[in-house]
């Protein structure tokens, strides 16, 4: 499926970020990376229909479980209209959007991660996962556990103070301090071009089970 011809594609994107480059390479941009992802999704569906049958894996071009390669730069500095890496993303089939809780593949020549968990949550979702890991925090406690023993390792933006309501002498404070409750895991492109590639990512989600179904759990989402 990918191959290093796909990172050769997104290298040169990020030297010719322009439109009518893009335009003029679609053909190479379909062969080398869009038809290699969309494969892989397809390949990852029993896995991931495994893991949970509440997650998606759609092997569409629009609206499906790859991400768009057009960056919103409406509000950015930066406005290439490219994104230079792969997202693929199995959400909860109840999530409208990159919010939802999910399973996450990101491929670029300078970062290629697996990821797992809920990214930027609404402040409503926000609150329940920080009043459920208050409330069971041992549940919470097991799923860490579990991702560090498997090389994971919980990232993403944190809160300066202690979130509203919560003391600053609370025993979980660092953890309820996250806006984002993602698991990461980097991999090398030569994992990612690997024959085996879709293997090693239903083994490596595999690890990830405890905390979606602790997230799920907090949102009250079956899983």
């Amino acid at each position: 499926m990918f191959t290093h011809a796909s990172f050769d594609f997104l290298n040169e994107l990020s030297v010719n970020n322009e439109r009518e480059w893009f335009k003029a390479n679609q053909s190479r941009y379909e062969d080398q990376v869009r038809t290699p992802a969309l494969q892989f999704i397809e390949s990852m569906q029993p896995a991931i229909l495994a893991l949970s049958p509440r997650l998606t894996a759609v092997p569409k071009k629009v609206g499906g479980s790859m991400m768009r390669p057009q960056r919103d730069s409406r509000f950015s500095k930066d406005k290439t209209p490219y994104k230079t890496n792969v997202g693929i993303q199995f959400r909860h089939f109840q999530g409208k959007d990159v919010h939802a809780p999910g399973l996450y593949l990101h491929i670029a020549n300078d970062s290629c991660f697996l990821g797992a968990g809920i990214w930027h949550p609404e402040s409503k979702a926000l609150n329940a996962i920080r009043s459920c890991i208050d409330e069971n925090p041992n549940g919470y406690k097991k799923a860490l556990t579990a991702l560090s023993k498997s090389g994971f390792n919980m990232e993403g933006s944190q809160l300066i103070r202690p979130p509203r309501g919560f003391d600053k002498t609370h025993p979980m404070l660092e953890e309820l301090k996250r806006k984002d409750f993602i698991a990461i895991k980097p991999i090398s492109i030569e994992q990612v071009c690997s024959t085996q590639f879709a293997d090693i990512c239903a083994a490596e989600f595999e690890q990830c089970q405890q905390l979606m179904r602790y997230l799920c759990f907090a949102l009250d989402l079956d899983y």
